[in-house]
């Protein structure tokens, strides 16, 4: 298994993961230090609570290495000039429903679609990516729903570094 992300994906995960190593995880155990000294562990909940975070740390630390390890750099300006491609917003009619959106396709780990954000893997991602103005794109939900789309515009943009990291 491979994770697609661009090279500010990557430069992101990598400034994050000095941060955690380098700033958060010094601070987290000197935390844990100081409250254990508190008294008895069992009922330290200053204690549990330095522990929880220091674990929470090494985890995200763990997945930061893993994506890194197992990324695959992918172009994000490889689509034609009037194609939809990764960082685009592309503003789409939905005629099932009468409204329009606007989406900005972007790599999996920047994902957010209560914003706007959606993934290059997701149904509807996949289905715009490469599409112009004027087409048609069909969305198959699962084996039972599809709806179609009509691509109204698209804005060329770049990876600037402004979409954060999904967190979790």
């Amino acid at each position: 298994m491979h994770n697609e992300l661009t090279k500010k994906d990557l430069e992101l995960m990598r400034q994050e993961l000095d941060h955690r190593r380098l700033i958060l995880m010094p601070q987290q155990l000197e935390a844990v230090k100081i409250a254990r000294g508190f008294g008895d562990l069992s009922e330290n909940f200053e204690y549990k609570a330095a522990k929880q975070e220091l674990n929470r740390n090494k985890g995200r630390i763990r997945y930061l290495e893993n994506m890194i390890k197992t990324a695959v750099v992918v172009d994000d300006d490889g689509a034609a000039p009037d194609a939809a491609g990764l960082f685009d917003l592309i503003t789409v009619y939905l005629p099932e429903d009468g409204v329009e959106e606007s989406y900005r396709v972007v790599t999996t780990v920047r994902q957010d679609a209560l914003h706007g954000l959606i993934s290059r893997e997701s149904p509807v991602g996949k289905a715009l990516l490469g599409s112009k103005v004027g087409d048609t794109v069909h969305i198959q939900v699962d084996a039972n729903y599809g709806y179609d789309m009509v691509v109204r515009a698209i804005e060329k943009g770049g990876d600037d570094g402004s979409v954060p990291l999904n967190q979790y």
